[in-house]
């Protein structure tokens, strides 16, 4: 009888394979050598293969883990600094963010790391700087990471209303190489978890020349180009006053809108020119919690749908979001779809499952390994306690529950087992890769010293949050 590393039993199962969502009652998964071997009735899988673990889990679902296709983990460690300001980037976040360092971006990954897992999430798409060590992080852990290396020519500073980003092509062409270091070093690492793509930061923050020669260098490599588009009136402004061109429009004449990019945002795109994106072949990240709080906004995610595109879900920063939680992003986007649209039918709870699911894995290019449990894929899967008082109770006709629950219901705290690549990361509460009381110690003391180091920026800025602060209501 062959062996098997790994069998794990549940009454309930959403493969995410086919056309719809791959129900499964009563199954059973084995695995070996960090794929799926193979699935079916608990009995045939028991009686077919011997386990070296065989975890039974009997009020339980079992689905692929979430893919939280943006985030910008290294800003975790200013979680609630940046919310209900207009303008976020430069009164919001830019007094903090300009006392951060590496020390403070890899705390901030860890403890983004340690908040996902515990609530589904298996695969990272990291946007940020070049860190060595936030990548060794990254596989030492045992996540899925595609992390993206920013690439920017615009001068870091806190920019007035209307005043057009000054350019420095050094600075392009540094951050372009540690681009190509970072793949060079880290592409393929971990088993093939790690990858990385490639990062211009958005088309008002680079020149046409440096979106050029990303696209070149990003193809001969086979990679993807991971860029936010259209992410607010900043950037129209810009594009509009350097090129005469909305940001869509620009990348169009450009020729970057293809299957090759992943567009992030689309918050200031119109639905037409969303559709246009999705025409292209390019696949859309939304971040539904981030926009909501940041912009007030609901981006055309529906319409680039329409259009036949596929649709990612990311988190962003938690100075935005607050969270890397994708049970937190599944339920935003299906509510505020529905608001929008004043139509309860719109973005139900199974697409925006796939969403976090299959579909986040087909826009990284990634659904020939993960996004479903088929034989032959990775073994990325978690699994939901069905006894927590927000999954209860379980009805499986003449409907099953189970899916507007986990989107509507759930907060994430009813994952009870979090599995990439085979091993385990997370089981009942505890992690197996790294010491998270020793996390948030550090992270802790860094964000005192960070409060201190930005508070006359703070104070200077004088923004709203600096107004709620002397009014008491902060």
């Amino acid at each position: 009888m062959p062996s098997a590393d790994l069998i794990i039993t549940a009454p309930h199962m959403y493969t995410m394979a086919g056309k719809g969502l791959g129900y499964l009652a009563d199954q059973a998964m084995a695995v070996t050598d960090g794929k799926i071997r193979d699935l079916g009735p608990a009995g045939d899988i028991e009686n077919r293969f011997t386990p070296k673990r065989k975890i039974n889990a009997p009020h339980h679902l079992l689905l692929p883990g979430f893919i939280d296709a943006h985030m910008h983990m290294v800003d975790a460690l200013m979680r609630g600094l940046a919310q209900d300001t207009r303008n976020w980037m430069m009164h919001g976040i830019g007094p903090f963010q300009m006392g951060m360092d590496e020390t403070g971006d890899l705390l901030g990954v860890k403890l983004a790391v340690a908040e996902g897992i515990a609530a589904g999430t298996t695969c990272f798409g990291e946007f940020s700087d070049y860190n060595p060590e936030i990548m060794a992080f990254l596989d030492r852990s045992g996540v899925r990471s595609p992390v993206t290396i920013r690439i920017r020519e615009a001068e870091e500073k806190i920019y007035g209303p209307g005043e057009l980003y000054e350019f420095n092509p050094e600075k392009g062409s540094r951050s372009l190489s540690a681009c190509l270091d970072a793949f060079d070093r880290w592409h393929g690492r971990g088993d093939g978890r790690i990858s990385v793509f490639f990062g211009p930061q958005g088309p008002d923050f680079v020149s046409r020349d440096m979106l050029r020669k990303v696209q070149r260098l990003a193809k001969e490599r086979h990679t993807r180009i991971h860029m936010h588009v259209q992410q607010g009136d900043r950037e129209t402004e810009q594009t509009m006053k350097r090129y005469g061109k909305r940001p869509i429009a620009f990348l169009d004449e450009l020729g970057v809108l293809d299957k090759d990019l992943l567009a992030v945002h689309l918050t200031d795109a119109r639905e037409d020119e969303a559709a246009l994106v999705a025409a292209r072949g390019a696949s859309m990240i939304l971040c539904s919690g981030s926009i909501g709080i940041i912009d007030g906004i609901v981006p055309p995610a529906r319409a680039f749908l329409e259009a036949g595109g596929t649709v990612a879900l990311g988190s962003d920063q938690a100075p935005g979001n607050n969270s890397h939680n994708m049970f937190n992003e599944m339920k935003l986007t299906a509510l505020f779809n529905k608001i929008r649209y004043e139509d309860p039918e719109v973005m139900p709870a199974w697409q925006v499952l796939k969403m976090a699911t299959i579909d986040g894995a087909r826009a990284l290019g990634l659904d020939n390994r993960i996004g479903s449990l088929e034989p032959g894929k990775q073994a990325d899967f978690i699994v939901v306690d069905l006894t927590r008082p927000s999954m209860a109770p379980v009805i499986t006709a003449p409907m099953r529950n189970l899916v507007p629950n986990l989107v509507y219901s759930a907060r994430g705290h009813e994952v009870s087992l979090v599995c990439v690549n085979g091993n385990i990361l997370y089981e009942n509460g505890e992690y197996t890769t790294f010491d998270l009381p020793q996390i948030l110690g550090a992270s802790e003391r860094y964000a005192s010293d960070l409060g201190i180091r930005g508070a006359e920026r703070f104070r200077d800025i004088n923004g709203c949050n600096a107004d709620m602060m002397r009014k008491g209501l902060l």
